[in-house]
């Protein structure tokens, strides 16, 4: 049976996960923007509007060390960071667009090569989301076949009441393992819904675009997009699925450290070869590939799409490129073959 929560006992919740050890990560004001980030205390939850950047920064940080080099007379010395300090982490009030990405990450994290730091995250963490009862014109998470209260990555999902609470449904073990922890702070019951989000973009007759993505890699269409595109990476760096990433050694001849740090696709020098080659050097190919990685090659590998319809690239891109009206344009585009190859 479902339980309910009220706004003030799911800050106490915040509350006791801190003195218990946690780290709690949620929705935080930080200046005139909001936040994923740490919660000291319950209080400073903020649930007023969408989180600009993502919250894959939970499991996959902006830059971090993976292991240190030290070299002195006796030789060279390589101590690898160890993923077991990895605290374990709460994430609360997500939103749906954010959470649903989490496990569509987990693909490319266990692939061929699995990424520790990435899936011992993952391990430790409990996510509580939060269904959406507000929508702007950016938001199209129906378009990609998502939804305002789509439970897909959570532990526990808790949906806004009419009379202010949260109903919450245990979708996981750890979710029945966080409610039962702190049983004290729910109550039976159910409770009225509030009315969900209505995103203004309806669904997307995605199997059409992906038939059109196989046979159109080259196509006139990529050169009129990208005409305005300024290859920033803003839109890549806000994604909630978006994970390429560089491995550099910073620091010098006798000590350092080797560095993971987000990366970007649509960057000039993304691909540039040691050689000096590069098979992507100019815009439209880079702006091809960002399409073609979300809703064709990524479907091709893991048949999942790597786009959840947050709508953050279009609000945040400096030149107004609208990926949900690339989307639309293209499933209404003639299925004629272009030239498929890659």
């Amino acid at each position: 049976m479902p339980k309910t929560i009220t706004d003030q006992n799911l800050r106490l919740l915040i509350d006791a996960l801190v003195a218990e050890g946690k780290r709690v990560v949620g929705p935080r004001a930080a200046g005139t923007m909001t936040l994923y980030a740490p919660l000291a205390k319950g209080e400073e939850l903020n649930l007023g509007e969408l989180p600009r950047r993502s919250a894959k920064e939970t499991f996959f940080p902006l830059c971090e060390t993976i292991l240190t080099y030290e070299r002195d007379k006796e030789g060279v010395r390589v101590t690898d960071v160890d993923p077991g300090t990895i605290p374990g982490t709460v994430l609360v009030a997500a939103r749906p667009c954010d959470v649903a990405a989490a496990p569509v990450l987990d693909s490319v994290f266990s692939w061929d090569f699995k990424d520790e730091f990435f899936l011992e995250r993952r391990r430790k963490t409990t996510i509580i989301g939060l269904a959406c009862t507000r929508a702007d014109d950016a938001c199209f998470c129906t378009a990609v076949g998502l939804s305002p209260n789509d439970t897909k990555g959570s532990d526990l999902f808790l949906t806004p009441l009419t009379d202010g609470g949260y109903r919450c449904d245990a979708i996981t073990e750890k979710g029945e393992a966080l409610l039962a922890t702190h049983a004290s702070l729910f109550a039976e019951g159910d409770g009225t819904p509030a009315p969900l989000a209505e995103p203004s973009l309806g669904k997307l007759d995605l199997d059409r675009i992906k038939a059109w993505l196989d046979t159109h890699f080259e196509d006139p269409l990529w050169g009129e997009i990208a005409e305005r595109c300024a290859g920033c990476g803003a839109c890549a760096f806000l994604c909630p699925a978006c994970h390429c990433f560089d491995i550099v050694d910073e620091g010098g001849e006798t000590k350092g450290t080797r560095r993971k740090s987000w990366d970007a696709c649509g960057f000039g020098k993304f691909t540039n070869h040691a050689s000096g080659h590069n098979p992507r050097d100019v815009q439209p190919q880079r702006y091809r590939n960002r399409i073609m990685h979300k809703f064709k090659y990524y479907v091709d590998k893991f048949d999942q799409r790597l786009c959840t319809g947050c709508g953050r690239c279009i609000r945040a891109c400096p030149v107004g490129i609208d990926i949900a009206e690339i989307l639309s344009a293209i499933g209404t585009r003639d299925q004629e073959p272009g030239t498929g190859k890659d």
